[in-house]
């Protein structure tokens, strides 16, 4: 069941993590999207990593960059990596689903983490992402390219992944007070990952 699977997501990742750190390419393929990010946050700013895994490559681009980096990830043996590797940094194990951190970012990122949430989960998602940004903060997410659901496999186990249509993501930004600065789906420069940056009004 399509449910189950999603539930599974957290355990999969804390089974694997180790595994996961050592096979996730660090090249950063995703070095255009995470700049025109950082162009909209200020020097030093604040960033919230949402399923931020083990810190590599992303975290560290944001590290290196000088910006004050928090990673939040559901996974307690991810954020065992990050704080190993990144002791200077703030890591926490939280669900994003209730993610309640009492403070306020420049720029939030939940780069290929969001699209593990089920279609309801993903809706409730946008609240948490306004109430985690300060005014002008930045929001990059990366989601499927339409409606639907799609099963993969990581080591033997299914691994579950949602996205909403492109409209209904529109209208939750524009809701939840932000606007959409750039989207494109299956991006051909960046592995074919379906991208939103967005801004806080």
């Amino acid at each position: 069941m399509a449910n189950d699977d999603a539930e599974n997501i957290i355990g999969l990742y804390d089974r694997n993590a180790e595994a996961w750190d050592r096979e996730r390419p660090r090249k950063l393929l995703e070095r255009a999207w995470l700049e025109r990010f950082l162009s909209l946050v200020a020097p030093a700013g604040s960033i919230l990593d949402i399923g931020c895994g083990s810190a590599e490559p992303i975290g560290r681009f944001f590290i290196d960059g000088g910006y004050a980096l928090t990673g939040i990830d559901a996974a307690p043996a991810m954020i065992q990596i990050c704080k190993r590797r990144f002791p200077n940094a703030s890591w926490f194990v939280a669900d994003m689903r209730t993610l309640a951190l009492g403070k306020r970012f420049d720029g939030l990122i939940a780069w290929d983490s969001f699209f593990h949430l089920t279609q309801k989960d993903q809706r409730t998602m946008f609240p948490l992402f306004r109430a985690h940004a300060a005014p002008y903060a930045a929001l990059l997410f990366t989601s499927g390219p339409r409606h639907g659901e799609a099963i993969g496999s990581f080591h033997g186990e299914p691994l579950y992944h949602a996205s909403l249509a492109a409209a209904e993501y529109g209208r939750l930004l524009n809701d939840n007070g932000f606007d959409v600065i750039a989207t494109v789906a299956e991006d051909p420069s960046c592995g074919g990952h379906t991208v939103w940056l967005a801004r806080m009004r």
